[in-house]
């Protein structure tokens, strides 16, 4: 130890630093080396899967491609449904993929197929499975009159593979193409001789009354191969198909050239359907499997429209910020000088409101109520759209967006109940244990009662989106067993606490006068909601569309892409309202 008042060597100053150095150098090539041993890993949803030829196959690489099956759907009906529900090939192995929560809310039902290709290994006109149809058999003819009713509205199928969306492009009466992550069961051409649907892009479907059915697919699908990052294997970048209507003249003379297969609006003699299939691999060098969900997007239809939304909502925002700017800007100014011209300081003009701005409202309790549900699903929301753009919501991974909502609003009780027993609190109001049931228990009982009673009717209907007896009970015990517990625990410390507002009450109420029919409540709430809900309502439907319509991934990149803009559109519109709101009625009182 250097003696006081005496400098240090700097040989020892030089030795201490050189060892220092040595440590710090050793720590970063012992993390360096760690680092070069370890694997890489996925995001969920996101792990490829290679394919090889039969006599290639390993534990790691796949010589069978496997086609999965999800609900049917229609926009003309509200009701999917499943695909064995209709009568169509079967798988004799049939498997169901475990889904998720949000898979189970959003009503999709993945199952296997019988449609099953070896790996880059061509196959033209393969039949998959006979149907047949006897007037004098009721089982029958209620399997063949749905099978009418789905292609009457239009009901389309939704195919997987390598959990990627089968899509259906086909070019349309201007000439444009366009692609659909679903293709229909047939078209329908009524008795006046209209075409429906499909049959508009297929001159040879030409009799009235006649519903022709999609009996035959050509499926392509493309891979990519890279010899020198995944061993040579290939890994599939797209799957399109192409619906066909052939009328098979037996089933040891297959030809898939025939004329289309026709259902007619009424029977009587036993007849059979033939599902057949064609199948080609090609490679393609230009797609690789990072970014083969981009092929879906070859054709969106919506694109222009989701551009001239925000060009909408930017120009509403910049009117409203303006006015909001010059209304400030003009009031102050007035005020101001105004208040330096009197002696007296009476108050006048925007400062008539201090005094009453905080006063406790009359419903006070459903006010504290819904700040504190409003609190939570803003916090859900945006931690959600957080992962989502992140990448850990991939829209590959079916289900993950409505799951991870779920989860966050069952764990985020504790902000609830918080926010909402100090707002109560800081409003004086005293019914502090009706409050904290109320909290958790009177918004989300209003939605799942809800949920409940549409549920019934599609239990009734025997629809896919009719959400199971024990869904419900398992939503019920997350609801019940962690949200309303976490939510009393925000509660008891959010109770012992206040809110400090920036200025005084008045003990007196100010005397409010007569209003006219402009500033009564209705007409504000009407005329204030009209500029933010002119600010989000096109990219508001986009994004619902999405959300309800989720057929493929497709729609959760919409959600991902424009729920934040529309977000915070709505947030500055409503601010920008607000604000315009109190300066325009402040003369008023």
């Amino acid at each position: 130890m250097a003696q006081e008042g005496k400098p240090t060597s700097p040989w020892s100053l030089g030795h201490s630093l050189h060892y220092k150095i040595n440590f710090f150098g050793g720590l970063g090539l012992f993390l360096g080396l760690q680092a070069s041993r370890s694997a890489a890993f996925y995001l969920p949803g996101l792990a490829p899967v290679n394919f090889c030829e039969a006599s290639r196959e390993t534990a790691t690489c796949k010589s069978t491609v496997a086609l999965f099956v999800n609900r049917l759907d229609s926009v003309e009906s509200v009701l999917p449904y499943e695909y064995n529900t209709f009568d169509f090939c079967k798988d004799s192995e049939k498997r169901n993929p475990s889904e998720n929560l949000g898979q189970v809310l959003f009503g999709e039902r993945i199952s296997s197929s019988p449609y099953k290709f070896p790996f880059n290994r061509t196959g033209t006109c393969i039949k998959v499975c006979v149907k047949s149809y006897d007037t004098a058999n009721d089982d029958q003819e209620k399997k063949l009159a749905f099978l009418r009713k789905g292609i009457r509205l239009n009901y389309q199928h939704h195919w997987i593979i390598d959990n990627m969306p089968v899509i259906w492009c086909h070019n349309t009466g201007d000439g444009t193409k366009y692609c659909t992550p679903g293709f229909p069961i047939g078209c329908f051409i009524a008795k006046s001789g209209e075409s429906k649907h499909a049959c508009l892009i297929h001159p040879e479907f030409n009799k009235s009354h006649i519903y022709f059915l999609f009996n035959h697919v050509d499926i392509t699908i493309a891979y990519h191969e890279d010899s020198g990052r995944n061993g040579g294997f290939a890994r599939l970048v797209s799957a399109r198909l192409e619906p066909q209507s052939h009328k098979h003249s037996g089933e040891g003379r297959l030809a898939c050239n025939g004329p289309p297969m026709e259902i007619p609006e009424e029977h009587t003699e036993k007849f059979n359907v033939t599902y057949t299939y064609s199948v080609q691999f090609e490679e393609n060098k230009s797609i690789k499997w990072a970014s083969r969900w981009d092929y879906i997007l070859d054709s969106m239809s919506h694109t222009n429209i989701q551009w001239l939304s925000i060009m909408n909502s930017f120009v509403i925002i910049l009117f409203l910020s303006g006015m909001v700017a010059i209304i400030i800007l003009r009031t102050l100014h007035r005020d101001i000088i105004r208040y330096n011209e009197m002696n007296a300081q009476e108050d006048f003009g925007w400062k008539l409101l201090h005094g009453d701005v905080f006063r406790p409202p009359r419903n006070r309790m459903l006010l504290s109520v819904f700040l504190g549900q409003g609190t939570q699903v803003l916090i859900m929301t945006f931690i959600t759209l957080l992962l989502a753009c992140l990448g850990f919501l991939s829209p590959s991974n079916r289900g993950a967006l409505m799951t991870c909502a779920v989860v966050l609003w069952v764990l985020l009780g504790t902000p609830a109940g918080y926010v909402s027993a100090r707002m109560y609190k800081t409003l004086k109001g005293v019914k502090w244990k009706t409050n904290f049931l109320l909290t958790p228990l009177l918004c989300p009982g209003v939605v799942f009662a809800d949920l409940f009673f549409m549920n019934v009717i599609l239990w009734v209907e025997g629809s896919s989106a009719a959400i199971s007896f024990g869904t419900l009970i398992g939503i019920l015990a997350m609801w019940c067993g962690i949200s309303v517990p976490l939510t009393f625990v925000g509660a008891y410390f959010g109770a012992k606490k206040k809110f400090r507002f920036p200025v005084c009450t008045n003990q007196i109420p100010r005397h409010i006068p007569r209003q006219s029919f402009f500033t009564k409540p209705p007409f504000g709430i009407m005329i204030g909601g009209i500029l933010p809900f002119g600010c989000v309502f096109i990219r508001l439907f986009l994004i619902l569309n999405s959300i309800w319509h989720l057929k493929t991934g497709r729609g959760s990149r919409d959600v991902y892409l424009f729920s934040i803009p529309t977000f915070h559109a709505r947030v500055q519109s409503s601010s920008a309202k607000n604000t315009l709101k109190t300066y325009s009625f402040k003369d008023l009182l």
